[in-house]
């Protein structure tokens, strides 16, 4: 019966249904009034609040709503505070009339979708795989859960009765050819890209039928296309109101058109709200960032969509570079030896008979050397550093998982890692797993998900050295000077609690010459001490935040100097700060540091570094001999080093991989992303300064007419 319906339905976005209600629209449907928010516990002397004196109405109709902070976790609290969370003083201060008058509880109609590794699996669910391989092996388990399944509720065993909305087919027919999932509805949920698990779990969400989606990060890891349609389809759910919907946003990140009004959370503390209303109030408000300030600028370019283009960076000589400090003319460095070798790459799933059989990687035939063959001809060379895209599907990840070895088929296909097979062959050893986890640093959500949570931070680190993240690591006393070097580098991001030494050295430079024998005697110093690094013993990684945990697994992937460094999204989820420091120590290690500066025209500005000048530099970022692997499809996050690129297509399309080149880093050549996808992208629509102030002036007539019906409404009370 279901597929019947889906048959019946083109591909198009048909109107789901609008309950009728006969309560007024003006009636907020979340409110906070001078609200303090903590955690856990009233106890102010234990902690300090998450959110103090908040102010914030949302109303049931015509209003959509984006959140922005400069950091992801702030925003995951705030959704969190509206989703009922947490404890918020006075009792009062946190309501919902609009539920009240429904009959109804903030945990039944508000639902909450964070895109993180945190929250494993879709929404929760047991339906993951117990192991990093087990997604691509063709042996299904019994609890191989189908998204059909999961969508309709049925992932338990034995269960006794089914859900209740498998009642509701017409609805799920309508999501589901909505976010075009039909295709999927048969594949195991745990074989799903990251992009088809968003849209499942968003699916899932809207069968709740719930009155406010709450979308944290929607647009995380999702290619140009995959965004563009998700956020048409929000689009219409937003405009009928079916359900309400709030998202939270970067920093930077480009705002929805259909978005009208804002809440940003100030970029001190993320503790209070700074702006609050329409995109047109919000823009007024901030006027012309005075000194450059970076935080308005950022926020007003996304607000009026002026450009595109992430900001620029000079060096001290007016140079102009990405943020991570690459010339915009950069040539590519000399190839070496081949690291990866694949010569007719086809991965493929189930029966021999071709009319069955499902190609997810190779499914085309290219030209080499002039002659056509058919699947994947690529080769991964010392000293290139290849950026990989494609739609969401196309095949990205199974193609990283026969490079790290994860994915069964890489023992029988034409792969060579290192110049090796897998399984030995006559005169050659193969290469074994041990060797190719020593030789590749590798961070991914996978990884993230996967990741043991109750090592320390300083075993997370050492584990680089270790045969898995639970065996004793190989360490030397080499290793131990580089492993305090990063986290004393990143101590602010892993501990912003305690201070290392050297931030006590960074902060008390002007008393000591930068370049002198005490300045460097401190240094050498700190190779022999720990002390300022106790905590990395005793904090655990469950014990740091997302973006905390996110960045000790890049490290992760550095530290042991490995050939090959794969970043698979491992910038996603970062806060935009953090992320930036993280690409600019790739770039350049401890030579060079970021720091703001409010005259220069992009607001950054680069220095040389204590360990450069007083010559103790212990890690000066990826060298000549590695290569780099990086998968992203925000630009932000696509090292400025990059300079080769392959485009996979979408599975099942015949067309062959597509390989290029670019002129430098990518952030400075942003005509090179349209380029790479080989399609227009769409261009943002820039809202003029009289639509801008048409907005500020409905903001202000609807606060007058609030005020006024409040005032009223406390008058009755009296």
């Amino acid at each position: 019966m279901f597929r019947a319906q889906l048959r019946r339905r083109p591909f198009a976005y048909p109107q789901i249904a609008i309950r009728l209600r006969s309560l007024s629209t003006e009636t907020p449907l979340v409110r906070l009034e001078n609200a303090t928010v903590y955690k856990d516990s009233l106890q102010q002397n234990n902690q300090s609040p998450l959110f103090q004196k908040i102010d914030f109405t949302l109303h049931t109709a015509n209003e959509h709503w984006a959140l922005i902070s400069t950091t992801d976790s702030s925003r995951t609290d705030f959704l969190n505070v509206l989703n009922g969370r947490y404890l918020a003083t006075p009792p009062e201060a946190r309501s919902y009339p609009y539920l009240e008058l429904q009959n109804t509880t903030p945990h039944r109609a508000i639902s909450y979708i964070g895109f993180d590794a945190e929250r494993s699996g879709l929404g929760g669910t047991a339906v993951k795989g117990q192991y990093l391989s087990q997604r691509y092996e063709a042996h299904r388990e019994v609890d191989d859960w189908s998204l059909l399944d999961y969508l309709e509720g049925n992932t338990e065993l034995n269960a006794l009765e089914k859900p209740e909305n498998v009642k509701d087919t017409d609805l799920l027919a309508n999501i589901v050819a909505n976010l075009n999932l039909e295709p999927l509805l048969h594949l195991p949920v745990s074989n799903l890209s990251n992009g088809q698990t968003r849209r499942a779990r968003i699916a899932k969400a809207l069968l709740q039928k719930p009155e406010l989606l709450l979308l944290d990060g929607p647009f995380m890891g999702l290619d140009p296309i995959s965004k563009e349609h998700i956020s048409t389809f929000l689009k219409q759910m937003a405009e009928r109101s079916n359900p309400r919907i709030m998202l939270s946003l970067r920093l930077g990140e480009s705002i929805p058109t259909w978005i009208t009004h804002l809440i940003v959370l100030d970029s001190e503390t993320n503790s209070q709200v700074c702006h609050s209303g329409t995109k047109g109030r919000v823009w007024k408000a901030l006027g012309r960032p005075r000194g450059k300030n970076g935080f308005q600028q950022s926020l007003r370019s996304s607000i009026t969509l002026e450009s595109n283009r992430p900001s620029r960076a000079k060096h001290s000589k007016d140079e102009i570079t990405s943020s991570d400090g690459f010339t915009e003319k950069h040539r590519p460095l000399t190839p070496g030896e081949a690291l990866v070798e694949m010569q007719g790459v086809k991965v493929s799933y189930g029966a021999s008979d071709a009319s069955t059989k499902k190609i997810v990687l190779g499914n085309w035939s290219e030209s080499v050397d002039g002659v056509e063959k058919e699947g994947l001809w690529w080769n991964l060379r010392r000293g290139e550093r290849w950026g990989v895209f494609g739609p969401n599907g196309s095949g990205k990840t199974t193609l990283l998982s026969l490079i790290t070895s994860d994915h069964p088929q890489t023992y029988s296909l034409p792969i060579k890692l290192f110049g090796r097979s897998r399984i030995p062959s006559p005169g050659e050893l193969g290469i074994s797993i041990f060797e190719l986890q020593s030789r590749i640093g590798h961070s991914s959500p996978e990884v993230h998900t996967y990741f043991p949570k109750h090592l320390p931070i300083r075993r997370v680190l050492e584990s680089a050295w270790a045969d898995t993240p639970l065996s004793k690591p190989r360490l030397t006393w080499q290793n131990d000077i580089r492993v305090n070097a990063f986290l004393r580098w990143f101590a602010p991001e892993l501990s912003p609690t305690q201070t290392s030494e050297l931030q006590t050295l960074a902060i008390n430079k002007e008393k000591i010459p930068r370049i002198s024998p005490t300045m460097k005697r401190r240094l050498e110093r700190l190779q022999t001490i720990t002390e300022d690094l106790d905590w990395a013993d005793t904090m655990t990684f469950r014990d740091l935040s997302f973006s905390s945990q996110r960045v000790l697994l890049f490290l992760r992937a550095l530290v042991a100097d490995p050939d090959l460094i794969i970043l698979d999204e491992a910038l996603s989820g970062m806060d935009k700060a953090v992320s930036e420091k993280c690409m600019l120590f790739l770039a350049h290690g401890e030579k060079i540091e970021h720091h703001y500066d409010r005259w220069n025209s992009s607001g950054h500005r680069f220095t040389d570094t204590l360990q450069k000048d007083n010559e103790m530099v212990n890690f000066d970022g990826i060298q000549d001999s590695q290569a780099l692997l990086t998968i992203s499809h925000n630009t932000e996050d696509i090292p400025g080093c990059v300079r080769q690129w392959i485009c996979l297509p979408q599975s099942g399309d015949g067309k062959p991989a597509r390989v290029g080149e670019l002129p430098g880093p990518l952030e400075l050549h942003p005509d090179s992303w349209a380029d790479i996808w080989d399609v227009p992208l769409p261009k943002p629509v820039k809202p003029t300064v009289r639509q801008l102030t048409a907005s500020a002036e409905m903001d202000a007539k609807a606060r007058k007419k609030e005020g006024r019906a409040k005032k009223t409404l406390e008058t009755k009370e009296a």
